[in-house]
């Protein structure tokens, strides 16, 4: 089996070191990084051999198969086009861009040079989503038609470097309006509705209300249609003062419901992942809650099977399987599941977000991202 050697991006991208390093001919070939301090930091943590680099293009002129780009979101595009150019496999960290022209460009680039593009949205991996995935596709939730997410995540201390200097998070996040990080909480859900597709949004905000001096909103609420008429409840808040509550999902069928743990699972007593069934109604004929768990023997077999070195790679193995994913598509030529289309899509809505939140809610066209698309689709409908 031919070696396939990967470059990261950027210090973020060693998220995927261990679960790399559990993928038989698989080497960490190259790492690249504006900070030095950061680059050599990192390096020793791969190997002392590893090839380093301060310029990106840099790195593509080496023998690497492929690269992991955790750089700042408004790399990514610019990143992704030159390493496909290069000849060179992508994997992104989100967002996949910032800019919806920069989507259709990442579409274009991906038809034109036919490498692989995944996109790394690693809470679809999570067990729990996993095993909620699961459980729609054997029918316990009946058919499903409204979702929730949530990411909120108090960042404030991100907006300036230590150093004193201000973060690229002050613009390219919190330096603009709506939900400029919507896709942790979409992809999960959207994984409970197959073969769906978001068409149009709305976004709803109580306005800006931080003391940071940025625009960002202090929280927004994005409702989304889909193409089969579901209702997606999209919620991000990045500036308000709490405790961190990155991964909240709901999931609402005709025969029952899923709820998630609210305020960080383990923090609370009785706050845990739960699910109510109707196939499960007490003796007298109502509805309660039960453990998530209870259902734990309908994981894929890859999760109930999964090794401790898997597992301390993050998200209960859940970093590893999506490297895994990337590693298999690359070696078989075949787009994996979180191609570029999904990433388009699901990064498209909080784009479109920062139009309606302004426009007191304004419904928004999501462009439909497949194969050669028509010229005249790629385009922002007001």
């Amino acid at each position: 089996m031919k070696k396939i050697k990967i470059g990261i991006a950027g210090v973020r991208g060693l998220s995927a070191l261990m679960g790399l390093n559990e993928i038989e001919d698989v080497e960490i070939a190259a790492m690249c990084d504006l900070d030095e301090k950061h680059l050599n930091d990192a390096a020793e943590k791969i190997e002392p051999d590893v090839k380093k680099y301060r310029v990106f293009e840099d790195m593509l002129e080496s023998d690497i198969d492929a690269v992991i780009i955790a750089t700042p979101m408004q790399c990514h595009v610019p990143q992704a086009i030159a390493a496909m150019e290069a000849g060179k496999h992508v994997m992104c960290e989100v967002t996949a861009g910032v800019s919806m022209d920069e989507l259709f460009w990442l579409c274009e680039t991906v038809e034109k040079y036919k490498k692989i593009y995944m996109y790394a949205e690693n809470y679809i991996y999570t067990p729990e989503v996993q095993l909620v995935k699961n459980m729609v596709a054997k029918g316990l939730f009946g058919t499903p038609y409204y979702a929730e997410g949530m990411y909120l995540h108090d960042i404030h201390d991100l907006l300036v470097y230590p150093d004193g200097k201000t973060s690229w998070r002050s613009y390219w996040q919190c330096g603009k309006r709506g939900n400029f990080y919507p896709t942790h909480s979409i992809g999960p859900v959207m994984q409970w509705f197959p073969g769906d597709r978001i068409t149009e949004i709305s976004t709803f905000s109580a306005g800006v209300r931080n003391p940071y001096g940025v625009k960002q909103d202090s929280g927004t609420t994005t409702m989304c249609r889909t193409a089969n008429g579901n209702l997606l409840n999209i919620r991000t808040d990045c500036l308000s003062p709490r405790p961190h509550c990155m991964d909240y999902y709901q999931l609402q069928g005709t025969e029952g419901i899923y709820q998630s743990a609210t305020y960080g699972k383990g923090r609370l007593d009785g706050d845990v992942d739960r699910v109510s069934l109707n196939s499960n109604k007490t003796e007298n004929g109502a509805m309660d809650w039960e453990k998530l768990w209870n259902y734990s023997d309908l994981l894929p077999e890859k999760y109930r099977n999964v090794t401790e070195k898997q597992r301390s790679a993050g998200h209960g193995g859940g970093d590893f399987f999506i490297v895994e994913d990337f590693i298999n598509a690359v070696r078989t030529g075949v787009q994996p599941e979180l191609n570029v289309y999904k990433a388009c899509e699901w990064t498209a809505v909080g784009l479109l977000s920062s139009i309606s939140v302004v426009n007191n809610g304004k419904t928004m066209q999501v462009p439909h991202f497949r194969e050669a698309m028509p010229l005249e689709e790629k385009a922002v409908i007001i």
